[in-house]
């Protein structure tokens, strides 16, 4: 974004309208020159009375009119009695409301908070506080007083409010002396600072390259990093060649820190197939879980159904359908197993199975609770099956915790009451939530998992679908009859060859799928660029803004989603008079563009159209830009019933949607789908790639390219690698007691 000066806002609070007391977002009214403004920001214990300095940009928000957005805070105790009387009348401090502090104002008038602070056995002169009342009064404020200087002294290292105070309630009044003491320390799980930041902030200080704190602060980053690739570890080996290279130090400096690191227990190893492999210490916890509960589920499992292919006939002849081969061995083993993995590509009746095993689980007086990763998931959900579904976060009833992180209402001390869990997509479910999960079960519940193996696996870190079939201890279904309503879909047809490593029919001329054969990139593009803007709006009817998504194999490149991005927006929302604009990190966002949020925010606030506030933009939310405010830097993106407001570094995590990688598309399903396959970048040029992305249409699929690259991917049968234990944990006589 445009670099600009930040404004300057001084004044009094008046009052706290309203604050979220695990993000500590705040929306108060502050008197400055004898006007009230509205300010909003993370406010940590802001009292009424107190004197703000504060930084940040005027915005206007669609619902709330003009408000001032605070990005950083230097704050002032108020100092005359009338002031201090309302400050301390807030209940800003714990152990004194409005009628204490009257007495305390009365007796000790603008001496009031020196009293406090630093004289708090003065505080028994007044009738009513014992001695171990003051000590806890005087408590309180040190704890707060500890909180300014915490976020003075960041503000002086580029931290914002918001990471001041996470990091102070980790370290609470030792934060200052223990980051100075360990920058690294900053990089901790939960307070998400990166290790970038704060290896600048170390480097500032003069610490050398090879210091202690930096190395094992490297170790623990790499690990990090390659969570976001999927691995749940890494070999030891490779994790210290990385680590090495990152922060130009020797191999024998990182190799004995990693010992120092295991023998500590700050990471976790295993062997595996003879290999040595790192751990963090969370994932590695949730892995062995995963397995121990997984081998638990297998060694006693519900009741046995008596009579199921009785009740199977029983379902075929009041629905007049009946269950091929497979769909009726599925049925079977999730009534009498009581665990289920049933997979199959599309087309092949996983849900037509899974409706069968839900209705007699039914009849049987179970219940059964429904879920998926996605909310796009979840609906598809409830219009297949006409029942109930939803995310298996909101199933779990999802909290943030005092780190702003997931934490789940529903674990072993509150299982969920279903008697059997079904879940959909289980490809997209990471290993960290699927051990949410499983703790979430009660004992005995039944747990039925359908996936579609050969699609991409989960966003998160993890391949858990991939590792429960491949580790051969769980009953698995495949379905691999494609029936014949399924067969009158090219998309569908097509679909399966591509997985077996057939080519796809290219030829059609009519139907759901289309191959438009180029010779030269520049004919892709501008082939991708007419059928957006004007082919099938005219034909069918629907636009990039409902209906039309272009998938791309990579980000960048001609091909790539930067610079289709880039054409698309110039062409289909160019710039005029009435939209406006802003550049964030090089890219233009205007008024009307298609975006996606790129990163979980817990902060963003947004307001439903029915006037409820809340915070938080997730990973994927893909929405439309209301309202670009150059002037206040500020941005407002309606996502579905809700408009999210964007400061300066916000809207950093936003970018242009109207192409999205393959990647990003795991999991949705779009009305049409434009894939330009051309000349692939060769580690993106694999089978189960374009078997993921052609999966993602509806209705209608269109690849603009060549011929020979799509061979090229179907002939690749190259499995997205990544490095797992559960497989290892499940198979290979780990200790895996619960």
């Amino acid at each position: 974004m445009d670099e600009k000066s930040p404004e300057l806002l001084k004044g009094s609070v008046e009052q706290i309208v309203y604050r979220n007391e695990n993000s500590n977002w705040t929306v108060l009214e502050l008197e400055s020159e004898e006007k009230l403004h509205k300010v909003v920001g993370v406010l940590p214990m802001i009292g009424v009375g107190e004197i703000l300095n504060l930084s940040g940009r005027w915005v206007d928000h669609p619902s709330f009119g003009r408000q001032f957005r605070a990005e950083y805070c230097e704050r002032h105790l108020p100092v005359e009695g009338d002031a201090i009387l309302r400050y301390l009348s807030s209940g800003i401090i714990k152990g004194i409301g409005p009628k204490t502090a009257i007495r305390i104002v009365e007796k000790f008038k603008d001496k009031s908070l020196e009293i406090i602070s630093n004289e708090p056995n003065r505080l028994t002169e007044i009738k009513g506080i014992s001695p171990s009342r003051a000590e806890k009064i005087a408590q309180e404020y040190a704890r707060q007083f500890g909180l300014r200087e915490v976020m003075l002294a960041f503000a002086d290292y580029g931290l914002t409010p918001s990471e001041a105070f996470r990091s102070w309630k980790r370290w609470g009044n030792t934060t200052i002396e223990q980051v100075r003491a360990n920058p690294y320390l900053l990089c901790s799980s939960g307070l998400y600072i990166g290790f970038e930041r704060a290896d600048r902030i170390c480097m500032n200080m003069g610490r050398p390259a090879d210091d202690p704190g930096r190395i094992e602060a490297g170790i623990l980053y790499v690990l990090r990093h390659n969570l976001n690739n999927g691995h749940t570890c890494l070999p030891a080996d490779k994790l210290i060649n990385v680590t090495v290279s990152m922060l130009g130090v020797t191999k024998e400096q990182v190799s004995d820190m990693l010992d120092e690191m295991v023998s500590s227990f700050v990471v976790k190893e295993e062997m595996l197939a003879d290999r040595r492999f790192i751990f963090l210490n969370y994932i590695h916890k949730a892995e062995k879980y995963t397995a121990a509960r997984i081998q638990s589920m297998l060694q006693s499992p519900p009741p046995s159904v008596g009579n199921a292919e009785k009740s199977i006939d029983r379902v075929e002849k009041r629905c007049g359908i009946t269950y091929a081969e497979q769909q009726r061995l599925a049925i079977i083993q999730a009534l009498k197993k009581g665990i289920l993995i049933l997979t199959g590509g599309p087309g092949t009746g996983k849900t037509t199975a899974l409706d069968a095993i839900i209705t007699l689980l039914e009849e049987m007086g179970q219940t059964v609770a429904i879920t998926a990763p996605t909310g796009r998931a979840a609906k598809r959900m409830i219009e297949l099956t006409g029942k109930e579904a939803k995310t298996i976060h909101r199933l779990l009833e999802v909290k943030w915790d005092d780190e702003d992180t997931p934490a789940f209402e529903r674990n072993e001390n509150n299982p969920l009451d279903a008697d059997a869990v079904v879940v959909d997509e289980l490809s997209m479910v990471d290993s960290i939530l699927f051990e949410s999960l499983l703790r979430a079960l009660k004992t005995g519940c039944r747990l039925i998992m359908v996936g579609d193996s050969d699609q991409l696996p989960a966003v998160g870190a993890g391949s858990v679908l991939h590792d429960l079939i491949e580790s051969g201890e769980l009953p698995t279904v495949q379905l691999t009859e494609v029936f014949r309503q399924a067969m009158q879909s090219n998309i569908v047809n097509n679909a399966h060859r591509i997985v077996s490593g057939k080519m796809p029919v290219l030829n059609y001329r009519q139907g759901d799928f289309f191959f438009m054969p180029q010779n030269d990139t520049q004919n892709v593009v501008q082939t991708v660029l007419d059928l957006c803007s004007t082919r099938l709006p005219s034909k069918y009817g629907i636009t990039v803004g409902n209906g039309i998504q272009v998938l791309c194999p990579a980000r960048k490149g001609e091909l790539g989603t930067q610079e289709m991005n880039r054409r698309l927006q110039e062409l289909i929302n160019p710039k005029t008079q009435h939209n406006h604009e802003m550049v964030v990190e090089g890219v233009t966002l205007r008024t009307g563009d298609k975006v996606m949020h790129t990163r979980n925010n817990y902060d963003i606030a947004w307001t439903k159209d029915g006037g409820e506030i809340g915070q938080g933009v997730f990973n994927g939310d893909i929405g439309i830009l209301e309202q670009v405010n150059p002037r206040d830097s500020a941005i407002s993106v309606r996502y579905d019933d809700r408009v999210a407001l964007y400061n300066v570094q916000d809207a950093k995590d936003l970018e242009l949607a109207y192409a999205v990688t393959v990647h990003k598309s795991q999991g949705s399903e779009f009305e049409a789908v434009i894939l330009p396959i051309f000349r692939n970048i060769p580690l993106l040029c694999y089978r189960n790639l374009l078997y993921t992305a052609v999966t993602r249409a509806k209705s209608l699929l269109i690849i603009v390219g060549s011929k020979l690259t799509i061979k090229e991917m179907v002939d690749n049968n190259r499995k997205t690698m990544r490095y797992t234990g559960l497989r290892y944990f499940l198979t290979q006589g780990h200790d895996t007691q619960l």
